[in-house]
């Protein structure tokens, strides 16, 4: 029989890289799991008694699910687009936990009816006529990828849409209709838009590859941090961009397509084919402005600091293809976001695909870039990420024409090699790493050796090993038991 991932595309990966087949192979098996999930939400919901799932209820769903299997049948890749939403994930498996649980939960019938705009969002992409009447919860009727109408103040609001001839027309009682226009070639693939202030688009940012898709910034989602644990660390989600903060995020964003080229063109391709969504976050408590990048994530649902650092970031692995992050300070540090994330986003797909350890979850070990003991998978997690963003910084530093941007890049990869030189030796030694773990493992250890090849300044290497025993002094401190 033959792996799961064939060696060389597990080597790819294992060097955070991986060509077009590598990175195909995780997007389809993430896709097909997407699909799977949503079927078994609708049987579930079958399956459920009438206190779960009401009679009623569920004859919307079977509706809903008759308009999305229309929408794809006018345009597949259109109403996918909206089914394979990173932030569908999240909401699906908030559906099925509810229709699974033994008391039924009280935000159910809300989540529930969040499929009917998902439905209509998919028939909006595939261009297909049809008339439906959703419910806008407070105060706001969003439709997934696509942007919201504003309804005012209440709790649950009806709003009668439809789709005729390249229009759509979404109308509450009480109040005048709301046309929204798609793209100019008939599609939304641009934003559609209205002159009406109550509909509010989603910001779509331009693709970093030709040919490619735009990347949504998605203030609007209603699932876009349920679960992920934000308030835990204080942190939270940005609930309606203003203007002046999009053109932000747009300046910036403009940057990042030649910072991610400079990091190396895999940084490129590995972002153009990943990145299907970003979500805004508020700074980190006690933070003032955009400032450095976090120093790490989960890849699970929290996003991560640094003790002072101005900027937190992270991914979902049921959001495949979604990065939370506050808004970066540069242009240079938007692109490590995405590196540094990414990563996260490479390694849990391949996990789901293939076993990489069989380490239990105890939280026991040391890592450099955070102040928690660690289990063994957050520690690869966070070495394979780091190791990736060493790369990154140190290209940037080799491809800088001015000291005032080569000092700082050495001075991040500097640390970023430290803190995984002081980790590597615990992967390596595991005992419980499957055969495609060891070619992983392995791997990274040859490009740490590899970056080590072009090292950095003096000063900046001794202050990157001060910084890394001072992390480890502090956290014996914090965990002595």
């Amino acid at each position: 029989m033959s792996p799961v991932v064939p060696e060389p595309l597990l080597r790819e990966l294992g060097r955070t890289e991986g060509g077009s087949e590598a990175l195909g192979l995780l997007v389809r098996d993430q896709h097909t799991r997407r699909l799977v999930l949503l079927r078994a939400l609708l049987d579930a919901a079958s399956a459920a008694p009438a206190a779960v799932c009401p009679p009623g209820r569920l004859d919307r769903l079977r509706q809903d699910w008759a308009l999305l299997e229309a929408a794809e049948r006018a345009d597949r890749a259109a109403a996918r687009s909206v089914l394979l939403h990173p932030l569908a994930g999240p909401w699906a498996q908030r559906c099925l936990r509810g229709l699974t649980a033994a008391v039924p939960t009280p935000e159910l019938a809300a989540d529930l009816a969040h499929f009917s705009a998902l439905a209509a969002a998919a028939a909006i992409r595939a261009g297909l006529p049809f008339q439906a009447r959703l419910t806008a919860p407070d105060g706001l009727l969003v439709l997934p990828t696509l942007g919201a109408l504003r309804t005012g103040p209440g709790t649950a609001t009806a709003v009668d849409i439809a789709q005729a001839d390249g229009e759509v027309t979404l109308r509450q009682q009480g109040a005048g209709a709301v046309t929204v226009r798609l793209g100019e070639d008939g599609t939304p693939s641009a934003g559609p838009r209205s002159g009406d202030p109550r509909w509010l688009p989603v910001l779509t940012l331009p693709a970093v590859l030709p040919g490619t898709a735009p990347v949504p910034l998605d203030d609007l989602d209603p699932y876009r941090t349920a679960g992920s644990g934000l308030q835990r660390f204080g942190l939270s989600s940005v609930a309606g961009l203003d203007a002046r903060e999009r053109a932000a995020w747009r300046e910036l964003w403009d940057g990042v397509a030649p910072m991610l080229r400079i990091g190396g063109a895999h940084r490129t391709a590995e972002t153009a084919a990943l990145l299907r969504c970003l979500v805004p976050l508020s700074p980190p408590p006690g933070s003032t402005s955009p400032g450095s990048p976090s120093v790490g994530s989960t890849g699970t649902g929290s996003p991560s600091t640094r003790e002072g650092a101005a900027q937190c970031s992270g991914t979902r692995r049921e959001a495949f293809g979604a990065i939370l992050s506050s808004r970066p300070a540069t242009a240079a540090h938007f692109a490590s976001t995405l590196v540094h994330e990414l990563q996260h986003t490479k390694l849990a797909a391949l996990a789901a695909l293939t076993p990489l350890h069989h380490e239990d979850a105890t939280p026991r070990h040391f890592a450099p870039w955070r102040p928690d003991a660690r289990p063994f998978d957050g520690l690869l997690q966070g070495a394979y990420s780091h190791i990736a963003l060493a790369d990154y910084w140190q290209r940037c530093a080799l491809g800088a024409d001015r000291p005032s941007a080569r000092d700082p890049a050495w001075a991040e990869h500097a640390r970023c090699q430290e803190q995984v030189g002081a980790v590597l030796p615990v992967l390596a030694a595991s005992g419980a790493l499957t055969p495609e773990g060891r070619v992983l493992v392995n791997e990274m250890i040859s490009m740490y050796h590899r970056l080590a090849d072009t090292p950095p300044p003096p000063g900046h290497l001794a202050r990157a090993v001060a910084y890394v025993r001072t992390a480890r002094m502090i956290w014996r401190q914090r965990n002595a038991s």
